[in-house]
């Protein structure tokens, strides 16, 4: 289990603090966040069923899902970019 991924994202002035964090394998999902310093500018679940899906071995699977986390960060950056998210 992958229990978070953080990163610092300066953007225009400002230094946006982006996370992913799981919610667990029970619910097989993880959060995205994105704050400006203690405030949640925006958030979503994203759902990992899939991974868990095709049984993969558990270090392929941490795997997995630590890209996936990493790609939706990375699209959250691009949104933020593009002045869609804040």
């Amino acid at each position: 289990m992958i229990v978070a991924v953080n990163r610092v994202f300066p953007h225009d002035g400002k230094d946006y603090h982006l996370q992913a964090e799981d919610l667990g394998l029970q619910q097989a999902c993880f959060e995205a966040r994105v704050y400006d310093g203690g405030t949640i500018l925006w958030h979503k679940k994203v759902s990992y069923a899939d991974v868990v899906a095709r049984n993969l071995p558990r270090m392929e699977q941490d795997e997995a899902v630590r890209a996936l986390m990493e790609k939706t960060l990375h699209t959250v950056q691009a949104a933020i970019v593009k002045g869609k998210l804040v």
